[in-house]
């Protein structure tokens, strides 16, 4: 009888793709997930009605996460693009460092 050590890095995976090397992608979910049940409980407290507060709930899940995805992307592609902007910057730097190229850049932006 083999014994499967567990593997504390094991991580989900759908569709062939680890889900944790996905950006904004446990967050999202997160809080769809805490958003849609607080709102279907709200729902249900304030209209005793299972089928729609089981809606709501699921629709505020759906809408919560979506949201919430393309906000988080956005200003992670965003954030990438700058970093991205300022390794050139810094590359740029190192290669005109003490030249002319340097003192005009210099110039240029004072």
């Amino acid at each position: 009888m083999a014994e499967e050590s567990e593997d504390p890095t094991k991580s989900f995976v759908i569709f062939g793709r680890d889900v944790a090397q996905i950006p904004c992608f446990r967050n999202s979910f997160l809080y769809g997930i805490s958003g849609g049940i607080g709102i279907g409980v709200l729902t249900f407290l304030g209209t005793s009605r299972t089928h729609l507060s089981t809606h709501v709930g699921f629709g505020s899940f759906f809408c919560g996460t979506i949201v919430y995805w393309m906000s988080c992307r956005y200003q992670w592609s965003a954030r990438r693009f700058e970093q991205q902007q300022l390794r050139e910057a810094m590359r740029r730097q190192a290669l005109y460092e003490g030249t002319d190229v340097e003192k005009e850049l210099d110039f240029k932006s004072a």
